[in-house]
């Protein structure tokens, strides 16, 4: 931690008055992630022991900078102490903001018209960036081989097929994975393959996205990284709007390559398939494996995306064995259970008045959770500047953010709350209520709310609901 405190002074010439860590971003690479901040600057910092990997996400990102395209600026770096000091692109990602932005299926057009932006970057760094990368700093593998398909197989069916019980014969299977390897391997494969590409690494700032997490990108097939995007699981996008991306990243590639839009298409759906096991092998290995089952509430949403595969396309290869071990699957009553047995946590959040009408009761027969009184902080409604405005008001967030008992306050909330969710998820529970009183119930309360509801937002298998009640109260 000191040395990103270093890192931070050296480089805005000023300390870090605020560290907090942010656990959401990176799920479950093991990187500590943390962010520093003083009243004019802040910036994240990265501490982890795995040099060659740190190695290559600082080359590619110098690299990927150096053409023009959004990913962080890397401030400072120490590899003998595994820690670096980058860019802070914001808290929203672009899974966050289409949860944040539909009702089921009806994507709201600004996340669509995100999803578009996202999908037309991804031909600058395949093809691009992808031209003049220095490949020999990859990690693990230098390209998306035989052997790294064969990882992603077999992940998929030692974690996920064998743990979740779904009978299959091991040689038919191996020569279901012989065929397909082989099909995957004779598509192009000479350009940046970025592994990863997925909603929770794509960060929006602005409007526009920013881009994380390809320290474990490779050469390969252009086909696996829209497919990521697609086939995200729980961003569960809509084939129609899959199909429209599809065929808006297809226009934009052709800027770039002579595309053959049939032989692109021809091996798209096997990499569609391959990145799907990839993600059910994490799932598997997560879930049944390491026994956090939240990571099992992604199941029911690949399990969606292979119905729909098999309903709708046919590959150019046999593959009767796997196709055998999909449709058990989607038969399973164990697994049919792991939704239910991973089910989603909902966090009641509420502001409200000490003076009027007090603390809420809970209504959902649990009882218990956190009641916060926000008094102790500076109150912006003493000033004739924001007594109009509330807590959602960007100039009374603004007012807050520069209060350094607010950060402690929040910090220490933060702790407590993230704790409890947790050990409820573990434990099964269904709901927690949080609540921040403060005179008013109108600027400190909402702010402390709106800010661990969007500390909450995204994180896996939990659902957050947010009233403000004296606001309620004020409108009616």
């Amino acid at each position: 931690m000191e040395v990103l405190k270093k890192f931070f002074e050296q480089y805005f010439h000023s300390p870090a008055e605020r560290v907090q860590p942010l656990q959401g971003q990176l799920g479950g690479s093991g990187r500590n992630v943390i962010r520093l901040s003083s009243d004019k600057h802040s910036a994240v910092g990265i501490l982890y022991d795995v040099r060659e990997e740190n190695v290559a996400f600082l080359e590619f990102s110098r690299h990927f900078r150096r053409h023009g395209l959004p990913v962080p600026e890397i401030y400072a770096e120490d590899l003998s102490q595994g820690a670096y000091l980058e860019e802070d692109l914001g808290d929203t990602t672009l899974f966050e903001f289409i949860s944040k932005n539909r009702a089921g299926d009806e994507i709201a057009p600004q996340a669509v018209e995100a999803y578009r932006k996202v999908a037309a970057m991804l031909p600058r760094f395949q093809v691009e960036a992808g031209r003049d990368l220095n490949y020999k700093v990859c990690y693990p593998r230098a390209s998306f081989d035989r052997q790294s398909i064969a990882w992603d197989l077999n992940y998929f069916k030692y974690y996920f097929l064998r743990l979740a019980g779904i009978p299959f014969s091991e040689q038919a299977l191996e020569d279901d994975f012989g065929r397909l390897t082989k099909f995957l391997w004779s598509a192009e494969r000479d350009y940046f393959l970025y592994r990863d590409f997925q909603s929770r690494n794509v960060m929006l700032r602005d409007g526009n996205p920013y881009f994380l997490d390809y320290q474990g990108g490779r050469k390969g097939a252009l086909q696996y990284d829209i497919a990521s995007l697609l086939y995200d699981a729980k961003a569960d996008l809509p084939p129609e709007l899959r199909q429209q991306l599809l065929d808006h990243y297809l226009d934009r590639l052709g800027g770039f390559i002579a595309l053959d839009r049939e032989a692109f298409m021809q091996h798209y759906y096997a990499f569609v398939y391959v990145r799907i096991m990839q993600a059910m092998g994490a799932y598997g290995f997560r879930g049944f494996y390491e026994r956090k089952p939240h990571f099992l509430q992604s199941v029911p949403y690949a399990l969606k995306n292979v119905r729909w595969l098999l309903h709708n396309v046919e590959l150019p290869i046999a593959l009767p064995t796997l196709t055998a071990a999909f449709q058990s699957m989607l038969g399973s009553e164990k697994l049919r259970n792991v939704a239910s047995e991973a089910e989603t946590l909902t966090v009641r959040i509420f502001s409200f008045s000490f003076h009027r009408g007090g603390p809420p009761k809970d209504e959902t027969g649990h009882g218990g959770g956190f009641v916060f009184d926000s008094r102790s902080l500076p109150n912006p409604g003493r000033e004739e500047a924001y007594k109009t405005l509330t807590g959602q008001d960007e100039p009374v967030v603004e007012y807050l953010n520069r209060q350094e008992s607010v950060h402690r306050f929040l910090a220490n909330v933060i702790s407590l709350v993230d704790a409890s969710v947790s050990a409820y998820q573990r434990r099964g529970f269904k709901n927690l209520m949080v609540s921040f009183g403060c005179t008013g119930g109108q600027h400190r309360s909402v702010y402390c709310a709106e800010a661990l509801a969007k500390h909450l937002r995204g994180r896996d298998s939990t659902e957050v609901v947010v009233r403000h009640l004296a606001l309620e109260h004020m409108e009616r």
